[in-house]
C-alpha cells in the first residue's frame, strides 16, 4: 500500500511561498514550484486582447496522514474558496524513491506494483537539483526509455536552509517526465538511483504516476526496427 500522494495546486504568481508555508505547517515537507499560465472565469481583457494571467504550479509530495490537513491550509491560505483564485487536487502515486530519510515511507512507497495503468505505461517525475536533470535522462535511457523532457522550477524541503542575509533563497530545481513501460519502470527507477544516488538527503526524489491514456507514442521494438531500416539504406 502506497503511503504517499501528490498534491497539485494552481494559483496566481505570487501566492506559492504562501501555500508551501501552509502546507509545512500542516505536516508537508516541502515542495516544487512550477510557472505556468492559465484562462479560466477569471481572464481580463486590455484594448480587447485577452491577458492570460501567469499562474504558479506547486507539486507537494505528501503522506496520506496529513493530506487533509494539508489540504484545508493551503485551501484557506489561497483563499481557494473564491472563484478564480485557483485550484487544488490529488493524484494517486505508485511508487516513491528518494526519501530514504522516512524509513516507514520508504518501506510502504517503494515496493513494486503500487498501482495500475490502463495503457502499459507510466510517468515517472523525478525532482532535482539544478543540473542534474541531464544525468538523470542518460539513466533512464541506459534503462531502456527513449528519452524524456526537462522542466524547470524552484522548491523548498528540509534539506534546503540557505539563507542570504537572512533571506530564505529557494534553490533551482530541474523535473524530468518520463514516460515509460510498466515493464521497465523498476530498471529505470534502479538506473536513476545508480546514477543520481537519489536516496541520499537532499539528492531529490522520483515518484511514479499511473497513465490512463497515450497519444503520440511509438512503442520501443518500433522505434528499434525503424531505426535498423534507416540503418540499412
Amino acid at each position: 500500500m502506497i503511503n504517499h500522494k501528490l498534491l497539485v495546486t494552481i494559483v496566481k504568481k505570487g501566492l506559492s511561498q504562501k501555500v508551501i508555508k501552509a502546507s509545512k505547517q500542516a505536516g508537508a515537507e516541502g515542495g516544487t514550484t512550477i510557472p505556468g499560465k492559465g484562462t479560466g472565469l477569471a481572464q481580463k481583457n486590455f484594448l480587447g486582447f485577452c491577458i492570460e494571467p501567469e499562474k504558479e504550479i506547486i507539486l507537494t509530495l505528501i503522506s496520506k496522514e496529513v493530506m487533509n490537513g494539508a489540504l484545508e491550509a493551503i485551501a484557506r491560505s489561497a483563499e481557494l474558496d473564491k472563484t478564480g483564485n485557483g485550484i487544488a487536487f490529488v493524484i494517486d502515486v505508485c511508487q516513491v524513491i528518494g526519501i530514504a530519510h522516512l524509513t516507514e515511507a520508504c518501506e510502504l512507497s517503494c515496493s513494486a506494483g503500487g498501482c495500475m495503468s490502463n495503457t502499459g505505461y507510466e510517468l515517472i517525475v523525478t525532482v532535482v537539483n539544478k543540473g542534474n536533470a541531464e544525468i538523470v535522462v542518460d539513466a533512464t535511457k541506459r534503462a531502456g526509455a527513449q528519452g524524456g523532457t526537462i522542466i524547470y522550477g524552484r522548491g523548498t524541503g528540509i534539506h534546503e536552509q540557505a539563507k542570504l542575509f537572512s533571506i530564505a533563497i529557494e534553490p533551482e530545481k530541474e523535473l524530468v517526465l518520463t514516460l515509460i513501460e510498466r515493464a521497465r519502470v523498476q530498471d529505470v527507477l534502479s538506473a536513476i538511483q545508480e546514477d543520481v544516488a537519489i536516496n541520499e538527503p537532499g539528492r531529490g526524489i522520483s515518484f511514479v504516476l499511473p497513465v490512463e491514456q497515450t497519444m503520440g507514442i511509438k512503442s520501443h521494438a518500433a522505434a528499434q526496427v525503424v531505426s535498423e531500416c534507416n540503418g540499412s539504406e
